[in-house]
């Protein structure tokens, strides 16, 4: 009879979407059979506040790692971007899959392109990092807070209370929402979250051999890029409260090309930087000192 494991997800239909891909990979690749353990968590109940003010991404994680450490669940499903980048001892990332579209999309029922807003339209984001980015190229923008699923994002669009939102493409893909993307906002111009487009795995420190099992199904090319984004966002220190953006692409000679820049809250100050290296934790390292010696601590200090 065939081992299960047992995944610890969060209840939105994304989530959902994304536990039920990994346990296909796992079902299809190795002797385990699986079963979900949907769970809502303090992030998705709270949506009346920013994330920056009561915790951060990390909130999406909790109750998981909860059950992972009561013996209820074996691993957990994350979008990586949600990943704070610095993980309690007692987990690991034990694989991380093929990156999908990693770019944010602008999506409107009215217009094709950000540049087309007209002056003072709202656009709707709960993100430091989009609303800074937003800023930086419309300070004439009026951004307001939106949260929730992608449905809930959808509909407060279609009601009219937004002119404009901003969401992860992956996330309306997977959803089967390609038709609401009406223009993709890509690097070198506009930089997506450390890890955006990656699904990770989550589970104990000290399981190595369900580690290992998991592992094997990893995407080698996708974990060395996100390994270089976590590293200068930990060397950062950044959290859901700066507005950090990052993007690493896998060459074909094995090196990793790390862009990444730091923005104020009111898009009126912009670093970037870019290095390209073999070691990711280096590379992501460099370009945070990079960062940091153009004064990116004292413009981080402004989202805390």
């Amino acid at each position: 009879m065939k081992k299960t494991i047992t995944i610890a997800t969060r209840e939105s239909a994304l989530a959902m979407w994304q536990s039920e891909y990994v346990a296909a990979l796992i079902e299809a690749k190795t002797p385990y059979k699986t079963q979900l353990l949907p769970m809502t968590t303090e992030g998705d109940q709270r949506l009346e506040v920013a994330l920056n003010k009561i915790g951060g991404k990390g909130l999406f994680l909790k109750e998981l790692e909860q059950a992972i450490l009561a013996g209820e669940a074996d691993i957990a499903v994350h979008s990586m971007k949600d990943v704070p980048a610095n993980l309690p001892s007692e987990f690991q990332i034990c694989a991380v899959f093929p990156r999908a579209d990693e770019s944010d999309a602008f999506v409107s029922n009215k217009h094709q392109l950000l540049a087309e807003l007209p002056q003072g339209a709202v656009v709707g984001t709960s993100s430091l990092r989009r609303q800074a980015q937003l800023l930086a190229l419309r300070p004439d923008l009026d951004i307001q807070p939106l949260r929730g699923n992608v449905n809930s994002r959808l509909a407060k669009l279609d009601a009219g209370q937004y002119d404009a939102i901003v969401l992860a493409s992956a996330g309306l893909k997977r959803l089967g929402f390609d038709q609401r993307i009406k223009s993709r906002l890509t690097a070198p111009e506009w930089l997506p979250a450390v890890s955006q487009g990656a699904i990770g795995v989550e589970c104990l420190a000290d399981n190595a051999e369900l580690a290992a099992v998991l592992r094997e199904l990893a995407d080698h090319k996708t974990w060395q890029c996100v390994r270089a984004e976590r590293a200068l966002n930990l060397k950062l220190e950044g959290s859901c409260s700066v507005a950090v953006g990052a993007l690493a692409t896998y060459h074909l000679d094995d090196t990793i090309a790390l862009q990444a820049g730091v923005f104020s809250p009111d898009g009126s100050q912009v670093l970037t930087a870019r290095q390209q290296a073999y070691d990711p934790k280096i590379l992501g390292e460099h370009v945070a000192d990079e960062l940091l010696q153009q004064g990116a601590k004292e413009i981080l200090a402004l989202g805390g």
